[in-house]
Parts: C-alpha cells; structure tokens; sequence
C-alpha cells in the first residue's frame, strides 16, 4: 500500500498507466509529471468555430485484435462511444488506397479481381507472389529488415513499391533499415510459427493478449469497422483521461512541469523538478527513450546509452482546406514511395473517411500532407531551420501535381513534428530486452512505457502504459 508512483510523460501512454493505476487500491500515491503546457503528446487536434476539425498527429485508430480492443474498451470506461466516428470496411475510404507511382494515381489491389489481375503499377498478378510465398523456406536469422524479409518471401517489387510506401505511411521510415521483428510483428510470427505469411494470416500465429469484449467493441465487429475517430477530434480521448485523473481524486497532475534529474537511493527515487524535488517508490517513464536517458543517474549509463541508440525521425504535416469538391478520386489517400519522391511521404483525403469533419455550410475538401520522416534532413535540411512556408509551399505543389488541384487553399496550418515517430532498427528487440535485462539486474523500481520500445500506434502505446501499471499492481 506504501506505494507513490510516478508517471513521466502525459502522453497517451502516461496518461493511460494512470488511469489503470488509478483503479488499483495497492497504489497510495500516482503523480503525473508532464513537461508540455498539455497532456495528450502526438494526439492533437485543431478545432474550429465553424465545426471543422483538423488533426495534427494520429488521425484514425484501427478497432482490430487485442490492442483495438483495449483502447475501445477506454473509450467505453470513459464514457465517449457516443463520440464516437466509425468507418466500416464497405466504406470508399478503407476499400480505395492509392499509390502515387510514375506520376500517376494507382488504386491499390483489393479484393479478389484484383489480386488475380495485373493492376498497375505491378507488373504481374499479385496471386503468383502469393502462391509462391508459400513454398518459400523459414529465414535462419533472428531479425531482418522489412525490405529484405518482404523482398525473400514475395518478391523485390512488392517490396520496393508497396512495402516501401507503407513503412512511409505508418512509420515515417526506411523499410530498408526497419526491423521486421520489430515494425510487423504478426508478419515475423507468421513465418516462425506456420514457415510462411499467408498460412500464418490463415491459420493464426499463436493467441494474442487476452482483452475481454465490451459493448463496444462488440459494436466494432458486427457493424465492421475499419477504423474510427472522435466527433471533436482524437485529442478528445487525453482530454477525457486527464479529466477522469483530476475528478478521480487519485492523480496528482501537473503541467509544464519538466524532470530535471533522477537519483535512486536504491529503494525509490528522488524526482528533480525546476523547483524542488519529489519522492517515488517506482516511475513509470512514459517519456522519449532520449529524454530518459538524459535525466538518468550516471551510474545508469549502459541503460542510458542503449536508450540514446533508439532513434527517430521528425514530420512535416501541413493540413489543407478548399472550396468545394477538388479530388480526382475517392478514397483514404495516397502514398509514395521513396523511388518517386523522397520527401514526400503521402496525402490523406480527411473528408472522405471523415465528412463530420468538415465545417458546417457548403463543401470543402480536407487533405493531410506528410513530409520528411527519415529523409526529412535530407531534402528539407535542419528541422530547427525549416520554415513553415517551405512545408507549405512543397505541400501546395504536391497536391497540384498528385491531384491535379489548381486553387488554392482557403486555410491551412503546418505542423513541425520533432522527434515524432521511433525508428526500430534491426536489433531493436535485443536492445528491449538488454534494456529490460538491466533493469531487473539492478533492481530499479523502473517500468518503460511509451513509442519508443513495443509499437508506434495509438493502440500500441495506449496498451504499454496499461502493461506497466499492471505490471505493477497486476491486473485491474
């Protein structure tokens, strides 16, 4: 019961170690220490007089397996489903996903006309890959990157084009320097369990998490959603949580409130502040593996240095409004990949998933452009020299040349996101588990939540703070 747990990081993965702590009678004390002038971390949402809503970081959340479950399941403890906006599988947004390859739009296969066929731009049907990848023999190493595992199991082209674009997409990255181990993991299990992808997406690649089925999720499945968002945006699910903290009566919360330095006296922690210092008998460090590391003892220092080895890359998001209907096609979006742009990440349509979006009083076009990620350096320079109107201006012109949209924009807004997105490298998993290794090694009354360690997606965060706080406190 002595217990006084600290949380580092407001993020959507401190946020949610608290809000599971908060439910176990063995915790005295939670304190949620957030650097920021608000909590939520990625999660942010721009909301306008006129109804519309533009989102600045993750935009849609996927309802699928364990972790979709989990993160429904919060919204329902919360109180939001009403809030809530699904798209469902039938939906134009989840059946159309372009490419933007040789500098023209291609509808992604889907379905089985399209994978018997050869739809551009593949150059055969996408069944020979498939057919063959079954024959294909178990890879002997124990990580590879995405490129080379897709490249072996179903051929370099899928993996130059779609494979490249989709690391683009979801990871900001290089699939040439992904770890499979890591970045797909159901891909990676699928292979070690059935000795090959497709069998193992068939058969199942052993249970998953064990994440009872609420109401809502229970609506999830029968009504098929692809994917779903908030009615106020998705910032609106930290704001619910902090929210649920302060009334809870249980949680400690405080803001712009960075940690300056840890020191362990080998049974907790003192916690410096900028103006003072607090006790912990364990911390949940819901912060940037880099933060971590710079606020560590120095007698931690092999921790530290693995923390420093995770790295990440910066995004460049610039949200755009028109008048009226411009788009070509319709769909969820576009992405491209390296070999055709490799600044250019993709273009999500916003208001063809979700219209409610829009500002009430006559039609407008939301689009999402994302820059930059591993190559931002490359082709934009220094993150912190970077001008918003060079984002805006490469953006406007992406649009024009993708889309064929020749107005301009009625509004917009660019976004500089530092740091955003963790690279998992190859070896990451070895790294984890050095990591993890140390910590038990030397007893530090330390748990590691967050995106830089077990998945990138809101789910897969939203999931590891619940795992440290029950790691805790066991299940609540």
């Amino acid at each position: 019961m002595q217990k006084t747990v600290a949380v580092l990081g407001g993020g959507i993965g401190g946020l949610s170690a608290c809000f599971h702590l908060s439910k176990s009678p063995q915790v005295s004390k939670i304190v949620l220490l957030e650097r920021d002038g608000r909590f939520g971390g990625w999660l942010s949402s721009t909301r306008r007089e006129d109804g519309a809503v533009f989102e600045h970081g993750p935009r849609g959340i996927r309802p699928a397996g364990a972790m979709g479950r989990n993160t429904l399941n919060m919204v329902e403890e919360l109180g939001l489903e009403s809030e809530v906006l699904p798209v469902t599988y039938d939906h134009v947004a989840s059946k159309n996903r372009y490419l933007y390859v040789g500098g023209q739009l291609h509808k992604m296969p889907s379905g089985l006309g399209g994978v018997v066929r050869t739809v551009p731009p593949f150059s055969r049907p996408l069944v020979q890959s498939i057919l063959k990848e079954i024959l294909i023999s178990r890879g002997k190493e124990e990580d590879e990157s995405v490129h080379s595992f897709v490249s072996r199991r179903l051929g370099t082209e899928l993996a130059d084009i779609a494979i490249d674009s989709l690391c683009r997409g979801v990871f900001a990255g290089d699939c040439r320097k992904l770890s499979v181990r890591s970045c797909l993991p159901p891909l990676y299990n699928a292979e070690k369990a059935r000795g090959s992808i497709i069998l193992g997406m068939l058969l199942g690649s052993g249970p998953g998490p064990d994440v009872p089925r609420s109401t809502l999720t229970k609506r999830a499945a029968q009504e098929n959603w692809a994917q779903w968002s908030l009615k106020r945006g998705l910032q609106n699910l930290p704001e619910a949580l902090e929210e649920r903290m302060r009334n809870g009566g249980r949680v400690e919360v405080h803001r712009d409130t960075p940690v300056m330095g840890l020191s362990t006296n080998g049974t907790g922690w003192e916690i410096q502040l900028e103006d003072g210092t607090i006790k912990a008998d364990h911390i949940i460090a819901a912060l940037p593996a880099k933060a971590l590391a710079s606020a560590l003892p120095s007698a931690a220092q092999p921790l530290s240095q693995q923390l420093l080895e995770i790295a990440t890359v910066t995004v460049g998001v610039v949200n755009l409004e028109y008048e009226g209907s411009v788009l070509p096609v319709t769909g969820f979006g576009h992405l491209v990949p390296s070999s055709e742009d490799r600044g250019l990440l993709g273009v999500v349509y916003d208001s063809v998933p979700f219209p409610q979006h829009n500002r009430t009083g006559g039609p407008t076009t939301r689009l999402t452009v994302m820059m930059g990620g591993a190559w931002f350096q490359e082709v934009f320079g220094n993150p912190e020299e970077v001008t918003e109107q060079l984002l805006l201006d490469r953006a406007t012109k992406a649009v024009t040349s993708h889309l064929g949209v020749t107005t301009p924009p009625i509004w917009s807004v660019v976004a500089l996101l530092k740091d955003c997105i963790p690279q998992y490298y190859l070896g990451h998993w070895k790294r984890l588990e050095n990591m993890r290794q140390y910590i038990r090694d030397h007893n530090l009354p330390l748990s590691l939540a967050g995106s830089s360690y077990d998945g990138v997606s809101v789910n897969d965060v939203i999931f590891s703070g619940r795992t440290a706080a029950e790691g805790l406190v066991g299940k609540v």
